[in-house]
């Protein structure tokens, strides 16, 4: 039981982490599938 529960810490800490690298890299879905005609966020 100890071992399921440090690996759902796990995935919530790759989860988390990968995210942010990803946001700040450029590579999120909304930077990766709008276009300058999008007003995305407004």
């Amino acid at each position: 039981m100890k071992a399921m529960f440090i690996a759902f810490a796990a995935i919530v800490v790759i989860a988390i982490g990968a995210n942010q690298v990803l946001m700040h890299l450029g590579f999120s879905s909304e930077d990766q599938l709008t276009s300058p005609s999008v007003r995305l966020g407004e």
